[in-house]
């Protein structure tokens, strides 16, 4: 094709073939956001649970541990065709979107714990004893202490790890997932050209991932400034 073939560019945006472009991209959204939302309260509780020191939960630590270890290192294709094969194999056939969150949610739960762990530990240890000596309960230092000053360390990693796993989606598609590189596999199947299908897929991306990461930095730097007023 000519780069300044006309019609063909017209017909990439005909309704039908934006319809399909914002239903990739909504799926694609819907996979980042509800899984690492799930996956940033799943790893909240794993942080908090790394950082207690009673006794009687060395156990749940120690699987946690465990958990934080295996699930970092694993690349998240494995970790989709597992979680696929389990679901056929069980008997439940979960559906190709809910075999996506699930997967996306335990990468994300194991990357965030690690993350927010890494904040929480970040507060000097003397605030601890300072919450200890105003009689807080556990939950009240967190709240209260650590938390607040934990979220400097927190954010920025936070919002790069969003923006990567709004990338890494594009692997749901493997198992047949129509998101939003589905949608242009099969644009550039009906024919209109794979350079021109791709730059478009690669806007949206950037259209997305870029206020986020802005986003990112603007709220890091808003804590940071409030916290040395």
């Amino acid at each position: 094709m000519s780069y300044f073939d006309w019609s063909e560019i017209t017909g990439l945006f005909s309704y039908y073939n934006l319809v399909l472009l914002l239903q990739g991209l909504g799926i694609t959204l819907a996979l980042s956001a509800f899984g690492c939302l799930i996956g940033f309260l799943a790893g909240f509780v794993l942080a908090v649970t790394m950082s207690t020191k009673a006794a009687i939960l060395s156990p749940l630590r120690s699987v946690v541990h465990v958990y934080l270890f295996i699930f970092r290192r694993i690349p998240f294709l494995v970790t989709l065709f597992l979680v696929f094969f389990i679901s056929q194999y069980s008997g439940l056939r979960f559906s190709t979107f809910t075999v996506a969150l699930i997967s996306v949610c335990i990468i994300a739960a194991a990357y965030l714990g690690e993350i927010i762990r890494s904040g929480l530990e970040s507060v000097h240890h003397n605030q601890w004893e300072a919450a200890v000596t105003l009689n807080f309960s556990y939950l009240q230092t967190l709240r209260y202490v650590i938390i607040p000053q934990s979220l400097t360390v927190v954010i920025a990693p936070t919002f790069s790890f969003f923006v990567m796993y709004i990338k890494d989606t594009t692997l749901a598609s493997q198992i047949g997932v129509m998101e939003l590189t589905s949608a242009s596999k099969i644009l550039s199947d009906k024919g209109y050209s794979a350079t021109l299908v791709y730059a478009v897929v690669l806007m949206l991306y950037f259209i997305v991932s870029y206020p986020l990461s802005r986003l990112g930095k603007r709220l890091e730097r808003k804590i940071a400034t409030a916290r040395h007023h």
